[in-house]
């Protein structure tokens, strides 16, 4: 079905998204960066690597930097359980493991209901949060996914692999 300009107007672009909890909060990843979601999996450790990247995965004969997504956004670190999950993406053209306490559900919300972070999140680094969406009963803090890592963290992940 083609959109005409009037429909546009009236219907919000749709955002699709993977949410995810960390600890009591809830966060979502635009679903286009996501390739798979996995149950935990033995990591093999990399000396010398980053405090936030816990190894490297072997997924079906692909060697993939893991980090954990706790210790980068300057959480304390918990022990996995059975609701421990990677969530596969892509960014920047590198493909990367991050690990999250559970992963909840697929989302479609309407752009129009995220509005930019406020200026002081409290405990996570708000260069990386794109938005915080506002549903009936709970906030989504949407990470931007192009911009959690540093362009010398990018470049250390290559190495890690």
């Amino acid at each position: 079905m083609a959109d005409t300009g009037e429909q546009k107007k009236e219907t919000s672009e749709l955002l699709q998204l993977v949410s995810f909890t960390i600890g009591n909060e809830e966060f979502g990843v635009d679903i286009h960066f996501v390739h798979e979601i996995n149950r935990m999996i033995p990591i093999t450790k990399v000396p010398n690597s980053p405090a936030f990247v816990d190894g490297v995965i072997n997924l079906r004969g692909r060697v993939i930097p893991v980090i954990d997504l706790r210790a980068k956004l300057g959480l304390e670190r918990i022990e996995h359980d059975k609701n421990t999950r990677i969530i596969v993406v892509e960014v920047a053209g590198k493909t990367v493991g991050f690990i999250v306490d559970a992963v909840k559900e697929v989302l479609r919300i309407p752009k129009n209901i995220t509005e930019a972070p406020p200026d002081l999140v409290s405990g996570v680094n708000s260069e990386y949060i794109m938005a915080v969406g506002k549903l009936e009963d709970r906030l989504i803090t949407l990470i931007d996914l192009e911009k959690i890592l540093s362009s010398n963290e990018k470049q250390t992940l290559s190495n890690v692999a």
